[in-house]
């Protein structure tokens, strides 16, 4: 494919609800425009977009795939992002890339959840926004109703292009108000048609002139005087009101069948914001001829071709002659091999022009997020806004001894996919996967198994929680040992009681009765006893232990011997000290719809948590409900959260204090040690 100026270049982000027809859409647009032979079906499994293994398993994009397209002289970038909410990095970074967001939605439904998400995504990062309403060709369908719900959320923003013309409950045809002709279909192949006489048509075309009106001044002029439009008049006000984010354009059309798709993308090709024109990052102009400026939104470990760096070029020129400087790091590595995307498939490139997207094998510095620019003139874009992870399970191996290799797994991974986060929890011992959802976490452990041959379970996290005194109590410990030769004698009183501090040692000994040499011993021997706990292993804190009285031998005594009578005190003391568990109490901040503040509330109360205050978040009609809860109660919390508010919900959590932990929960707690360490043992 032949390098093209910035000014002919669009990127675009397929978005919105999960199983509403992108990738079928950009299988459409690919075919049609020549850049693939055959038309792709996600059934096939045969798509250009959806190339990877997992995707052809589960029938649905689970990342973002990148294919570009020639047509009407331009190049258009397709950034195909998944709609499942648990893959919601994939759009940040597909969108990051771009400057127009087409969000597709399927006639007969409603405005999605996936379609706000969508929305939302394009406000934060200022690109155009248009809609492709598609499935008309199916029965039964309702483009209607689909545009009527788009423009009761955006209202005159939601501007018809392409309407579909309907018979006996069937699309036989579209209208194209730019050129205000119709077009039949037969076969995939277009012809025009007679217009036809529908009064619903025809007021959504004088609302299509009426919107486009209103993005340019000479326009209105020419509205309210009766004046027809031209299409090159039609076509120049849309694109002003899409580059403005005055308007949206709606377009009907049929992936599957390729129906009304190159009307669609004639109205892209027209309307839709060049690379060009959509430029302002860091005050630079999209110039192939300025300081070089590019953005790494996206990575990928290839098996075969190696590290994979997805670049879009804000200014200048990434060639192989040019080193890779990071913005990030300050160094420099030589710039490895140029490719051109096309789904799974790579084409040799000589250089990425300015707003232009393309790829860099072998960066081992660079990773998504990352300014790869000039050194002479140094500059960092915005990086990639990812949602945090909020699903946290334990990787348990199947195979003992591959703990490594797990986290060697899990960390190449993670370069992949930054909305993955793994850590190795030293005080429960497990390593932590964390993720966006149940089927998020549950392709990493298909990924780990296919990319590394490691299997493995997940499960509920360990908590970490925590012991405590309630009482002051005093108990000797006597360690008393004779063996032949030097034995062992260490002797010691020891206060305990509760206090505020995590662990304080303090010491009243009086007239030497304990050498003061053997002082750093009785604390270590406690400070042992505290990090494993007395009920359940856990580590104690709010405990000052008091050295008041106690013996030693001339002979025998030792470091060794006093560090066990400190244990044998501790164990001793430990059963009249009305010793409890403390579970972590996190502080939650919930972010959702005002009709699902009720259901919220009660799931809060059954996890134990305690309300604390509530009111309108900064989005309309959302809810903002702060709480107390036990964070061992919130381990599947982002699962209902996401159920009860049908993905519009989202939260934080964290850490606030200990408390007690009630009876039947310490006993459950407690059990549990027992039995974890039986099987240890065995």
């Amino acid at each position: 494919m032949k390098e093209y100026p910035a000014a002919n270049i669009r990127n675009i982000a397929l978005a919105g609800h999960g199983g509403r027809g992108k990738t079928t859409l950009a299988e459409a647009m690919l075919y049609l425009s020549g850049a693939t032979d055959r038309l792709g079906r996600i059934g096939d499994g045969n798509t250009v977009m959806d190339y990877d293994p997992e995707e052809k398993r589960r029938l649905a994009s689970i990342s973002l795939s990148v294919a570009p397209l020639e047509w009407k002289g331009g190049k258009m970038n397709l950034l195909d992002t998944p709609g499942l909410f648990d893959f919601a990095g994939e759009l940040a970074e597909g969108v990051r890339a771009a400057e127009t967001v087409l969000v597709v939605c399927a006639a007969g439904a409603g405005y999605d959840v996936g379609t706000e998400k969508a929305c939302k995504a394009a406000a934060l990062r200022n690109c155009a926004v248009a809609f492709a309403v598609t499935r008309c060709d199916a029965e039964n369908t309702d483009f209607y109703k689909t545009f009527d719900a788009i423009r009761g959320v955006h209202d005159t923003r939601a501007c018809p292009v392409v309407v579909p013309i309907m018979q006996d409950d069937r699309a036989v045809g579209y209208v194209d108000f730019i050129t205000n002709k119709a077009y039949g279909y037969s076969k995939g192949k277009a012809a025009e048609i007679p217009m036809p006489s529908d009064d619903r048509i025809e007021e959504l075309y004088e609302v299509f002139k009426e919107a486009v009106a209103t993005a340019d001044e000479s326009l209105m002029e020419k509205f309210f005087e009766g004046e027809e439009f031209t299409a090159g008049e039609l076509s120049s006000g849309l694109a002003a009101g899409m580059k403005s984010g005055e308007l949206y354009p709606v377009y009907a059309c049929a992936g599957f069948t390729t129906e009304g798709v190159e009307l669609l993308l004639n109205g892209l090709s027209l309307a839709a914001p060049s690379a060009a024109e959509a430029a302002g990052e860091s005050e630079l102009a999209c110039d192939a001829a300025g300081p070089l400026a590019a953005i790494c939104f996206k990575t990928i470990a290839d098996p075969f071709v190696g590290k994979m760096s997805f670049f879009k070029v804000v200014s200048g020129k990434i060639a192989a002659s040019e080193p890779a400087f990071n913005a990030r790091t300050g160094e420099s590595e030589r710039m490895g091999k140029i490719i051109a995307p096309l789904g799974g498939k790579q084409e040799d490139a000589a250089a990425i022009g300015a707003g232009d997207i393309g790829v860099v094998t072998k960066l081992a510095g660079f990773r998504t997020g990352d300014t790869l620019c000039a050194a002479k003139a140094p500059v960092s874009l915005d990086g990639v806004s990812f949602p945090a992870p909020c699903l946290s399970m334990a990787v348990n191996v199947r195979k003992k001894g591959e703990e490594e290799k797990v986290a060697s797994g899990l960390l190449r991974l993670s370069e992949e996919d930054c909305t993955i986060n793994f850590l190795n929890n030293a005080e429960t011992r497990e390593q932590v996967l964390s993720g966006l959802g149940e089927q998020h976490l549950d392709v990493v452990v298909s990924k780990l198994r296919a990319k590394f041959g490691v299997e493995v379970d997940l499960s509920i996290p360990r908590v970490a929680y925590r012991e405590t005194i309630r009482k002051k109590v005093e108990a000797q410990g006597r360690h008393k040992k004779q063996s032949g030769g030097h034995g062992q004698f260490g002797d010691v009183y020891i206060r305990f009681e509760p206090c505020e501090e995590d662990f304080i040692f303090a010491e009243e000994v009086v007239g030497g009765v304990v050498p003061r040499q053997y002082f750093p011993a009785v604390e270590k021997g406690l400070r042992d006893c505290v990090a494993r706990g007395f009920l359940a292993g856990y580590p104690m804190v709010g405990l000052k232990a008091t050295l008041y009285f106690g013996s030693s031998h001339p002979v025998d005594s030792s470091e060794m011997a006093f560090k066990m009578a400190a244990s044998i005190s501790f164990k001793n003391a430990m059963p009249n000290a009305q010793p409890t568990i403390l579970e972590p109490i996190g502080t939650l901040k919930v972010v959702m719809p005002d009709e699902n503040l009720g259901d919220i509330m009660g799931d809060i109360t059954k996890r134990r948590g305690q309300v604390l205050g509530m009111g309108a978040a900064d989005e309309p009609k959302m809810q903002e409900l702060n709480a107390e809860v036990p964070m061992a109660e919130m381990g599947d919390f982002a699962t209902t959260l996401r159920s009860i508010a049908a993905g519009r919900g989202q939260f934080s959590i964290t850490f606030a204090r200990y408390a007690d932990a009630p009876a039947n929960v310490a006993q459950k707690v407690i059990a549990e040690a027992e039995k974890r360490k039986k099987e240890e043992d065995e």
